[in-house]
Parts: C-alpha cells; structure tokens; sequence
C-alpha cells in the first residue's frame, strides 16, 4: 500500500518518536524511506540585533544536516534503505508545512509521517502546530506519530 514513505523530523523527542514510526513501517512494508528536515533561514527574527545573520543561516543549515545525519544512521542501522533531504525556507511566502507536504509531493511519496507534540488551548494557539499545517494542506495520507 505505502511503497514511499516521507518522514519529517525536527531533532525533538517527538520527532525521533515519527522517525521510528516511520523505520518500522517502512520495513514492514518494504517501502523506501526518505528523512526530511526543514531549515528556515527566512524566518531568522528580522527585528533582532543579530551580529552576522549568514553565521546564523549557516548554523541552522548545519543542524538541520547534523539532524539528518543522525536520522539516517537510526534508518541505515535497522536495515533500512533510506535517502535524506534539507528543504531550505529561504523566502517569507513559504511556510514549514506547506514545504513539507510540497516536497511529499514532488518525491512522490505515498505517506507522511510526522510527530505532534499534542499541544492544546493558549500553547497551541500561540506555538501553531506544524503537523497539524502539513495534515491540513498535503494532499497524501498523514500519520501523525504523538508525543509521550
């Protein structure tokens, strides 16, 4: 049934919860795997006072690929064929989700994984959810994988 699976994973606990979700799935299913993370350099606070804003840029592309790197040695050591991409945010038009579910797309995969923190009342409101983004505009199946 699901033969490209699409995980989404952000270096939380909750994350790495999706990531084995998605590893199990992928195994039982025999499908291919590919880890996504999302670096948004767009978004770096315009109204701060930062030093150097491309050595800001740089660290997060860097984390995003430090992320990556330990996704994919979790995927490889279960014996999981698995491929890993950094979606850049490099504009305001874009937002985390829409890139996720936009590269979901493009790959193609036939579902996404990815973890929710469950946040509910003024934490959800104020944080926004990017699961709950990417189970809204995607137009794949979404497995949404909750925290603990």
């Amino acid at each position: 049934m699901f033969k490209r699976i699409l995980v989404a994973v952000d270096g939380s606990q909750t994350g790495e919860l999706a990531l084995q979700t998605a590893i199990r799935l992928a195994t039982e299913l025999q499908a291919q795997l590919r880890i996504a993370h999302a670096a948004d350099i767009a978004n770096i606070n315009l109204d701060a006072e930062f030093p150097n804003r491309s050595q800001v840029a740089e660290n997060i592309i860097k984390n995003g690929q430090d992320i990556l790197s330990s996704s994919e040695a979790t995927a490889a050591s279960a014996g999981v064929a698995v491929e890993t991409t950094l979606i850049m945010i490099d504009t305001l038009k874009k937002r985390i989700p829409e890139a996720i579910a936009e590269d979901a797309e493009t790959w193609p995969a036939d579902l996404i994984v990815i973890g929710t923190h469950g946040r509910r009342g003024l934490a959800r409101l104020f944080l926004g959810s990017v699961a709950e983004g990417v189970a809204r505009v995607a137009t794949k199946p979404v497995l949404l994988v909750r925290g603990e």
